[in-house]
């Protein structure tokens, strides 16, 4: 199973086509193609945060070439992404709707809305405190 790697920039989902990594002793920043390795102390950058991507201040930043040498690589990459399309993440939960719905309601009406399920129910719970009997003994 081909697995996409992604942008590791917050909030940015997109496929991943270069790998940031950092040279302390020289105090270089190299952004380069993409690691064939996921690296836990390199960062995978999309095309747009590789582009704009700085290096700290009294650091080098280094550009490596980002183009592709063999057309056979180029279209690999296009397969993995049109079969990373086709599948479903698993983390949205498919619509369910167990009641048959009227042609004549609209589609914002409440019964066309996405039935939530009820979550786990927790197996801890809350439990009061004892009363103290010798509060009550002094009447």
């Amino acid at each position: 199973m081909n697995h996409i790697r992604r942008c590791s920039r917050p909030g940015c989902g997109k496929p991943a086509v270069a790998t940031l990594t950092y040279a302390y002793a020289r105090s270089t920043a190299v952004v380069g193609p993409l690691s064939p390795n996921d690296d836990p102390h390199s960062w995978d950058l999309c095309e747009v945060h590789a582009a704009r991507t700085t290096a700290p201040l009294g650091w080098e930043l280094v550009h490596e070439d980002l183009t592709f040498d063999d057309e056979s690589d180029l279209t690999a990459l296009a397969e993995a992404v049109r079969e990373a399309g086709t599948h479903a993440s698993g983390l949205v939960d498919p619509i369910r709707v167990d009641t048959p719905v009227p042609e004549n309601i609209g589609g914002n009406h409440p019964i066309n809305r996405v039935k939530r399920q009820r979550g786990r129910r927790a197996h801890l719970s809350v439990v009061p405190e004892p009363e103290d009997d010798d509060d009550n003994d002094n009447d």
